[in-house]
């Protein structure tokens, strides 16, 4: 179990410039040993220098709709828990891909009884944080807002616009128990780009068609977009759509966790004229079970080969990132 809402989160942050801890040994410096005199550059070699341990990878899977299946996991157990932003989804699902550890989590619940606006994204990306993930790969279904990104097709975003409006999007909310000040966090790169690589040749090695980037529009739903929505979204360049990417994407930057995104097109959304092209529950869940496969096929790929790349310093650029975006 996690902290109780009366203490304040040990995650992220003690005082921000004074001690900053990072769990599983990922990274544990402390700033009390730095020179106050010296540059910030010197101090900075100082604590990468102090961070040169083993990086004990665990990844962090979120599966979206009809992308969450636990057998991709062996050796699974699963575990209930609490933390100060309310309880996850689901339970977490502790197993491997291979010789790598992962945590799988249901974003809607594996019944799917979460409405889009209403899962606790705030939970479950600080539930994946403190049972030690390293690096996060998530998928989702999303609808194509290009004639060239078909269903079944594998887009590896870059770039999010954010429609929502009803969403708990920071960590640093000034409650008591959550984390302290708050937090500008840069949104120019929002994807990690070395793991978005790594996802790119593992689609493409599969023979799957995978468009290297792409700019997902996340909608607050749970409805579908009306046809001049989904043209007014075209026109804003958006290449496929989605109700769960934000504020997902940004909370683990928020946590300092490099996250990417495997997008699915399961249909063509709203603009096109023929009505009978339009999103609908049908539509989704009739490639939805194709796409499902295709996911399985990229996660133990991928997830297989993590290892063989060190990861040190693009974990320590995340963090870093995400301790100067606080203001405290």
């Amino acid at each position: 179990m996690f902290a109780d809402n009366g203490q304040s989160s040990v995650g992220l942050e003690k005082k921000i410039g004074e001690e900053v801890i990072y769990f599983h040994n990922v990274f544990c410096y402390n700033n009390e040993n730095l020179d106050s005199n010296e540059s910030e550059d010197v101090n900075r070699k100082r604590r990468q220098k102090k961070s040169k341990i083993a990086v004990q990878m665990k990844i962090g899977i979120i599966g979206g709709s009809g992308l969450d299946d636990p057998d991709i996991l062996t050796d699974r157990s699963e575990k209930s828990v609490d933390t100060p932003y309310g309880q996850p989804s689901d339970k977490l699902i502790c197993g491997k891909i291979g010789d790598v550890d992962c945590v799988l989590l249901a974003r809607h619940d594996r019944q799917h009884g979460q409405s889009p606006t209403f899962i606790n994204y705030r939970a479950n990306i600080f539930a994946l944080h403190k049972e030690g993930c390293t690096l996060l790969i998530v998928t989702t279904a999303c609808g194509s807002l290009r004639e060239h990104i078909e269903p079944g097709d594998v887009v590896i975003i870059d770039q999010f616009i954010d429609r929502t409006y009803r969403r708990e999007s920071s960590f640093y909310d000034g409650k008591e128990g959550h984390l302290k000040g708050v937090s500008h966090i840069a949104m120019g790169e929002p994807f990690c780009q070395p793991l978005r690589e790594v996802l790119i040749k593992t689609v493409k090695s599969l023979k799957l068609t995978c468009h290297e980037k792409g700019t997902m529009v996340t909608i607050e739903g749970p409805r579908f977009s009306s046809r001049a929505e989904s043209i007014m979204f075209r026109s804003w360049q958006g290449d496929v759509i989605n109700m769960t990417t934000v504020p997902e994407v940004v909370l683990a930057n928020e946590l300092g966790l490099p996250y990417a995104a495997i997008a699915m097109a399961t249909d063509y959304d709203s603009w096109r004229e023929d009505p009978q092209d339009h999103v609908d529950c049908s539509k989704v869940m009739k490639t939805l079970q194709k796409n499902s496969e295709n996911a399985e096929k990229i996660l133990k790929k991928v997830i297989r080969e993590l290892p063989s790349t060190d990861w040190h310093d693009v974990i320590l650029e995340h963090k870093e990132k995400a301790k100067g975006a606080i203001f405290a």
